[in-house]
């Protein structure tokens, strides 16, 4: 019983956030395959917009798997974000979630980067 109770834990998409000057960042970690974990990404960006903070990056390194209801939760997130005046960057999407991206034809919707840094230099740049 045990080892199906650990495999649900790590199946959890856990969100830790960090914030820098006025963008957050937020770090997934883990399988972003829908149920309550995306409600509780669509939550935290409604608390973020609540506070003012409308400059997101996602940090995708430590996310393991995206299915179509992880990527319609991203897509939530963003359109949220922007509806805001804001915008929400992706950063360390790995090889199999960029092809997702290009798959779906939403590589030219989302604005990704290889690193947290150069999503957040874009954002200080675009304010400039």
């Amino acid at each position: 019983m045990s080892g199906a109770h650990q495999r649900a834990e790590d199946s959890r998409v856990k969100i830790t956030e960090t914030i820098d000057g006025k963008i957050a960042v937020l770090q997934l970690k883990g399988k972003m395959m829908g149920g309550p974990d995306m409600q509780e990404l669509n939550d935290h960006i409604s608390e973020l917009l609540h506070d003012g903070v409308n400059q997101v990056v996602a940090d995708l390194s430590k996310v393991k798997w995206l299915n179509s209801s992880g990527l319609g939760a991203l897509m939530g997130a963003l359109t949220s974000v922007r509806n805001e005046g804001g915008d929400m960057k992706l950063a360390h999407a790995s090889d199999k979630i960029q092809s997702l991206l290009m798959i779906t034809k939403l590589m030219s919707i989302f604005d990704t980067h290889e690193t947290v840094e150069s999503a957040i230099e874009a954002f200080k740049s675009a304010d400039e």
